[in-house]
């Protein structure tokens, strides 16, 4: 859901950029503060924790470079994440809460509890960078609430 949501968003943030004849990369490159990522990399961020959940499957997760430059490059990348979600089947996850899985970290392969990823790890990062993404385009003046945050359309 929360991808769909992020997707409408950028539609918006499109759609402002051009009726404000604002470069579209003034907001792909926009960040809240020097050192934190900008809207790129947030939205390219969300995606990967989402796809990092198909390890509870058992999966590695789909790879998607970060190669994007527009808006349309970034709304493709969430409809990839989806569709890779959606390949998922619940029998696939159901059940696997105490199983160890090894996790990319540092350069080295750490084993984690799956449970504990999933809500120690995935969960909070996804939701960091989605709404960061939400705030940086908030920030520069994009009309968007809480309703655009939770899909309430």
């Amino acid at each position: 859901r929360g991808l769909g949501n992020l997707s409408a968003i950028l539609d918006k943030a499109s759609a402002y950029a051009e009726a404000r004849k604002i470069e579209p990369g003034a907001l792909l490159l926009a960040r809240l503060a020097p050192d934190m990522f900008h809207l790129t990399r947030q939205v390219q961020a969300v995606t990967d924790q989402a796809r990092a959940s198909a390890r509870l499957a058992g999966l590695e997760p789909l790879k998607i470079d970060n190669t994007e430059t527009s808006f349309a490059e970034l709304k493709a990348r969430i409809a990839k994440a989806v569709e890779f979600l959606d390949s998922l089947t619940p029998a696939q996850i159901d059940g696997t809460e105490g199983k160890m899985i090894g996790v990319p970290m540092g350069g080295q392969t750490m084993q984690v509890n799956a449970l504990d990823y999933l809500q120690r790890f995935i969960t909070p990062n996804f939701y960091f960078h989605l709404t960061m993404a939400y705030g940086i385009l908030r920030h520069n003046g994009l009309d968007v609430g809480k309703r655009d945050f939770l899909g309430l359309r």
